[in-house]
């Protein structure tokens, strides 16, 4: 029996590996989706017409954000509730968080939405948004603690150390 430390709140290697795939996936069929929408139009008999892969990439985005709607929930549960209350990457989180809404209320409206005059800028929003989605991921993955936050995880164990709080010990069987 092997005995690991984990914080409270973060992912584990299988979620945090979906949350990779899913996040990849979603990002990778939407812009395969601009590509083909706006640059590979095929010459039809009548003009310019849509290539026949546009519509599956279509297909593959909605059922990858399905799955990313799924994960933040999970998200939500395992890591957002949890590590709020320790205001560590606090606003790279809150940022995070306010643009994966955008990106579901952008998405609910281009499906549900019919009027051609609003249409286009929703979808131009979302296609924005959804290009830079990578970037406030790093943002918030990679960003650095500073020192107060640090300072303020910090508690005395007692015998002249400092422990992390929220650090747990978790068994494999």
């Amino acid at each position: 029996m092997t005995v690991r430390v984990r914080k409270a709140g973060s992912l584990g290697r299988t979620r945090r590996w979906a949350l990779y795939i899913i996040g990849a996936g979603v990002w990778l069929t939407g812009g395969l989706w601009l590509l083909f929408h706006y640059f590979l139009m095929t010459q039809g008999e009548f003009g310019l017409t849509t290539n026949p892969l546009e519509p599956w990439w279509l297909k593959l985005h909605g059922a990858f954000a399905f799955a990313a709607v799924w994960i933040f929930g999970l998200l939500w549960g395992i890591h957002i509730a949890k590590l709020w209350p320790h205001k560590r990457r606090r606003w790279s989180g809150g940022v995070l968080t306010g643009v994966f809404a955008l990106l579901i209320l952008s998405g609910y409206l281009l499906y549900y939405v019919g009027d051609d005059r609003v249409r286009p800028m929703i979808s131009t929003l979302h296609w924005v948004i959804g290009l830079a989605c990578p970037m406030f991921f790093v943002w918030h993955r990679f960003k650095r603690a500073t020192r107060s936050s640090v300072k303020h995880h910090q508690r005395n164990d007692g015998k002249g150390g400092s422990r992390i709080k929220g650090v747990r010990k978790l068994t494999n069987s």
